[in-house]
């Protein structure tokens, strides 16, 4: 997901004021170089793969990956 947004055209876009601001999880490179230009950045912010890891969102997935399991163990075609 990290090509999705050209990150130099983000960087110049920032810059110019263009876009107001920018928050990133994913990066081209993961993890972004430290000496990155994005980083010199007040208007964006970069978290590290981090954005969906929400209680709920965990439990989620850990019900959908256990459901997964059974349906597989059972010969059952997982649950959609």
């Amino acid at each position: 997901r990290g090509t999705v947004v050209n990150q130099d055209d983000l960087y110049q876009a920032l810059v110019s004021g263009q876009i107001a601001a920018a928050g990133l999880d994913v990066t081209v490179l993961e993890p972004l170089p430290t000496d990155h230009p994005l980083f010199k950045l007040k208007n964006c912010v970069i978290l590290p793969h981090v954005a969906g890891a929400t209680v709920s969102t965990r439990n989620a997935m850990a019900a959908l990956a256990a459901n997964n399991l059974l349906s597989g163990l059972k010969g059952e075609l997982m649950p959609k």
